[in-house]
């Protein structure tokens, strides 16, 4: 008989916790909708990991805002490859939350993780 795969957590996360916050963690990924559950549902491990993800996320959209503004560098180069790296993200992010996985997203993941709300 298959063993059945638990979704993979880093988080300390209770299936309960996940089914009930899914919906909340995919919206942590739409821009400054993060805030939403970072601070409604504070007693959720699951959707604060992915609200400081989105968080991250975020940050990230910001500075690339500004950094496309700089004529030529950030119109040809930073435009182009961060913009198709934010748009993978935002997918990662988006089918972990779905998915009741709590992974990192690459390179930006750890930015937040400490803070406290």
């Amino acid at each position: 008989m298959p063993e059945e795969k638990k979704p993979e957590t880093s988080c300390n996360c209770s299936g309960k916790d996940i089914e009930e916050s899914k919906a909340m963690a995919a919206i942590s990924y739409l821009g400054i909708l993060f805030l939403i559950p970072l601070l409604a549902k504070k007693d959720s491990p699951f959707a604060q990991f992915h609200a400081k993800q989105g968080l991250a996320l975020f940050v990230l959209e910001v500075i690339y805002g500004f950094a496309t503004a700089i004529p030529f560098i950030g119109w040809f180069l930073i435009s182009w490859v961060v913009g198709i790296f934010i748009i993978v993200l935002f997918i990662m992010g988006l089918v972990n939350a779905l998915g009741g996985k709590c992974i990192e997203l690459p390179l930006i993941g750890g930015w937040f993780k400490t803070i406290k709300v």
